[in-house]
């Protein structure tokens, strides 16, 4: 017959031979809290010099030399043009909130103090998007539109986070003055 819906926990009485009970998931492996490391993005050669410069304060993202605009994340072939030709080139740091969604529950064990914590899509000036958190603001204030600028958080010695903080309105270069 076929038990109730419900929780499924397993009573952790006995091991069953052929089971993985050291195993990280196994809900009865293991006798405490364990600590998690946060995940990280991984350095490679191709995006090296966005976290170079994320390091030293700046902001840098890939340029196309052949039709001039900006991409991220780093990649060979621009996305418009299909040219190789590319430079890294310093961006202002400013942008809007294009989206943003608030997490009440930590997805990942490391998260699990911050709850509840954003993330938050950020459209630049230059115009690429980059995937980050609004600090320095109640998630409550945050809204779609909202201009920011890029703060640092160092939190190895190669990876700095970018991440946004909300600014007073800045006056775009390329704005329409009516």
């Amino acid at each position: 017959m076929r038990s109730p819906a419900g929780p499924r926990r397993p009573d952790c009485g006995g091991e069953q031979p052929g089971r993985h009970h050291d195993h990280p998931r196994n809900p009865c492996s293991g006798t405490g809290e364990m600590s998690v490391e946060r995940p990280l993005p991984e350095v490679t050669d191709q995006n090296r010099p966005f976290w170079e410069s994320a390091r030293a304060g700046r902001l840098r993202l890939q340029r196309c030399r052949n039709c001039g605009r900006f991409r991220y994340p780093p990649a060979r072939h621009c996305y418009w043009c299909l040219s190789e030709e590319a430079e890294w080139a310093p961006v202002s740091g400013r942008g809007t909130v294009y989206s943003f969604v608030v997490f009440h529950q930590a997805f990942h064990p490391a998260f699990k103090d911050q709850v509840p914590y954003n993330v938050a899509v950020v459209e630049l000036v230059e115009g690429p998007r980059l995937v980050s958190n609004i600090v320095d603001c109640r998630n409550e204030e945050i809204y779609v539109g909202m201009p920011v600028e890029a703060v640092y958080e160092p939190v190895t010695d190669e990876v700095t986070l970018v991440k946004f903080r909300p600014v007073e309105v800045w006056e775009r270069a390329d704005a329409v003055v009516d």
